[in-house]
C-alpha cells in the first residue's frame, strides 16, 4: 500500500475502518481480494514475491504495509517487504512480538512501515526509525514516510474519513474518498528525492502515472458485529469490485 488512513476505536459499530490504496507498477502481477487457501486469510496475493500488501484473517487479525520513499536508501537483493504481512496474517504471534521481530529483522527486509493488529492491539513498526509502538485509538494515516507525517495526500483523505464515519454505511464515502485524483498545491509537496514532477504524481490519493499507479482501493469494516472488506480493483478498462464479509 501507499496511503492508509484508519480510524481506531472512534466508531463503536466499527473499532476498526481502515481506507487504503494500493500503488505499484502496473505490470507486477497480482491476484485479487480472496480467502487464501484453508480460508482463515483474506487478502489480495502478490505474484511476483508471493506475500500481500494488506489483509485479514476470519479470527481478527489485521495487517498492512507501506514502502518508505527514500530512493537513496534503495537496496538490492532483500526479502519484499509484503512478507511482513504474510508470515502475521498466516501465523499466531501477538501483533506486539510481531511488529518487534519486524524491526530487529529490518535489514532483511525492503524498507517498510507495518501495521499488525489482533484482539490486544494494533502495532506500529518502521524500519526508517528502527522502532516500534502501540497505535493510539483516534485517527491515523499512513503514507512513504513516517506514521501521522502530514503529507497533503494523508490530509486529504483523514478529512474525507472523519466526514464519511457520520455516515450510515461509510463504504460509499470511503471509496469516494480513495478515488480522489486531485493535485495538490507543488508548495505543500514533500522532497523525498524524485523530483517535482514525480512528486506531483505521487502526491494525489489515486495515481495516474505512467506505468505506475493505483492498482486497488480497499476499505475494511471490523467489530464485533463481523468484518466487512470490499476491493476495487483498477486493472482493468472498468474497475472490479469484489465484498466479503462473515
Amino acid at each position: 500500500m501507499c496511503l492508509i488512513v484508519l480510524a481506531v476505536g472512534v466508531d463503536r459499530r466499527w473499532p476498526l475502518v481502515v481506507a487504503a490504496n494500493r500503488d505499484e507498477f502496473r505490470d507486477r502481477p497480482s491476484a485479487a481480494l480472496a480467502p487464501w487457501p484453508g480460508g482463515r486469510v483474506v487478502a489480495g496475493r502478490d505474484l511476483a514475491a508471493g506475500g500481500t500488501w494488506l489483509g485479514v484473517t476470519r479470527d481478527g487479525r489485521f495487517a498492512a504495509v507501506t514502502n518508505f520513499r527514500d530512493p537513496a536508501a534503495r537496496r538490492v537483493g532483500v526479502r519484499s517487504r509484503g512478507a511482513l504481512v504474510a508470515a502475521f496474517l498466516e501465523g499466531d504471534d501477538r501483533a506486539e512480538d510481531h511488529a518487534r521481530s519486524a524491526v530487529a529483522a529490518r535489514a532483511a527486509y525492503a524498507d517498510f512501515n507495518l501495521l499488525v493488529g489482533d484482539r490486544e492491539g494494533l502495532w506500529y513498526a518502521s524500519s526508517a526509525r528502527a522502532e516500534s509502538r502501540p497505535v493510539a485509538p483516534g485517527l491515523h494515516a499512513l503514507s512513504n514516510h513516517l506514521l501521522g507525517t502530514p503529507w497533503p495526500k494523508a490530509r486529504r483523505a483523514l478529512a474525507g474519513l472523519s466526514a464519511a464515519l457520520s455516515q450510515i454505511d461509510p463504504v460509499p464515502a470511503l471509496l469516494a474518498v480513495l478515488d480522489d485524483a486531485g493535485h495538490p498545491d507543488p508548495a505543500t509537496l514533500p522532497d523525498t528525492g524524485v523530483g517535482p514532477e514525480r512528486e506531483r504524481l505521487l502526491g494525489a490519493v489515486r495515481i495516474e502515472a505512467p506505468g505506475y499507479g493505483t492498482r486497488s482501493s480497499t476499505v475494511l469494516l471490523s467489530g464485533p458485529a463481523g468484518t466487512r472488506i470490499i476491493e476495487r480493483r483498477h486493472d482493468g478498462p472498468e474497475p472490479r469490485i469484489t465484498r466479503l464479509s462473515w
